[in-house]
């Protein structure tokens, strides 16, 4: 059974591919991927809905993005 971490006083961190000027603001609080999620959220939005990914999709879509496997 998967259960919603209580994200309530997660240190949030953004992403090194978010960019300064507002757009495209990535944040992921890695304290919880221990728990076996990783919690994703909009920083532009922080209180707003998080979702949550396995280790292994999230090392998927990272690499993907770093390879230049995602346009827009």
């Amino acid at each position: 059974m998967s259960t919603t971490p209580d994200l309530s006083h997660a240190e949030w961190v953004k992403s090194s591919y978010s960019g300064n000027g507002g757009g495209s603001c990535v944040e992921w609080a890695p304290a919880y991927a221990s728990s076996g999620n990783i919690p994703v959220r909009d920083s532009k939005n922080p209180q707003g809905p998080a979702l949550t990914f396995e280790p292994s999709v999230w090392s998927s879509f990272v690499e993907a993005v770093r390879s230049g496997g995602l346009t827009s």
